[in-house]
């Protein structure tokens, strides 16, 4: 009896030395709704193409179009142009109940339709870009749009004129205009940025834009610094990511073991978004997809953050207790005999 006590009492004196091994160390209060922002803000994407002029001569009608957002938040899935005097307005349709109204000069409430949310606007012109705000449900907070109605997508011989091929005018330029890109890998290479923190590692909160908005990379990710300069080891959602480019450099996938793709690339600026390709097979081809990350530096923190070396820590003290309540079980049977 006297060891199932002394065991016992070991058991709860160990109890507080395991569960230490893992710390749970919070961001500021306010830091989900600064990187909500933050998402917000680096999703934002140009509309529209080079050589785009207004076009507001369309025939009397209705007429189904594409509609391009500036926001993955707010994507436009159907819509409808009604041109009536020379007048013109759309009802759009959006894929969710995420926002209840819109700003386009006035505020127009939204129509829920089957999940989805309806939006009657005035429209200044194709191939024009103009704003929309939009009103987050859960948000309650208004957030700058644009938009741009493509006149190329109304039925062919709505317009007494042809369009100009778009597509075809930014590959001449980007033909014409060498300089416009790299000229060499060596010249775009990045360093990693300096902090004032003793080698290690770390956790740090980052954000993921543009591509399609499906993919994703785990936040906190951890931070490795080495003689003073950071580093950030990526896991990515997918398992189809081979390579991603930063600059001039090509960083290949670090999984070895079929599971979702991991990167290690350096860290060139806190606070500001990263410019970097992603090349993924998911579709079949290789695909390179631009995309921006963003680290925050007030964010950085213990190591035991990154959600998989909370998992590690969260199995080791399982393990730890089965092992001691296994042993502290033999002694209860034993005392009983």
């Amino acid at each position: 009896m006297k060891r199932l006590i002394c065991l016992t009492a070991c058991l709860l004196l160990l109890l507080p030395a395991v569960a230490g091994a893992v710390t749970v160390l919070t961001p500021s209060d306010d830091m989900p709704a600064r990187l909500e922002t933050a998402r917000e803000a680096m999703d934002a994407m140009p509309v529209g193409r080079y050589g785009m002029t207004p076009i507001t001569d369309v025939p009397d009608g209705a007429y189904a179009v594409r509609v391009e957002s500036s926001s993955p938040y707010f994507r436009v899935v159907e819509a409808t142009l009604t041109v009536s005097g020379g007048a013109m307005s759309a009802d759009i349709v959006i894929g969710s109940t995420s926002y209840d109204r819109v700003r386009v000069g006035d505020e127009i409430p939204g129509e829920v339709r089957d999940g989805r949310t309806a939006f009657h606007i005035p429209v200044p012109g194709l191939n024009v870009a103009f704003d929309c705000a939009a009103h987050s449900v859960k948000r309650d907070q208004w957030y700058d749009r644009k938009l741009l109605i493509d006149a190329s997508s109304l039925p062919e011989g709505t317009l007494p004129y042809p369009l100009p091929d778009y597509g075809l005018i930014e590959k001449a330029l980007d033909a014409f205009l060498p300089d416009a890109q790299p000229e060499t890998a060596e010249a775009q290479a990045v360093e990693p940025v300096a902090v004032n923190r003793p080698d290690g590692d770390y956790a740090i909160e980052v954000t993921l834009a543009g591509g399609s908005g499906r993919a994703s990379v785990s936040s906190p990710t951890r931070m490795i610094v080495r003689d003073g300069r950071a580093y950030a080891r990526l896991l990515w959602s997918s398992t189809y990511y081979d390579y991603m480019l930063l600059g001039g450099t090509r960083y290949d996938n670090l999984a070895d073991d079929g599971g979702n793709s991991v990167f290690e690339i350096p860290i060139p600026m806190m606070d500001q978004p990263v410019e970097v390709v992603a090349d993924t097979t998911a579709m079949g081809d290789p695909v390179e997809i631009r995309y921006q990350l963003t680290f925050y530096a007030e964010s950085v923190g213990d190591v035991r953050q990154v959600p998989q070396e909370a998992a590690k820590s969260v199995l080791i003290i399982s393990l730890v207790i089965i092992v001691l309540g296994g042993i502290l079980n033999h002694f209860v049977k034993r005392g009983r005999r």
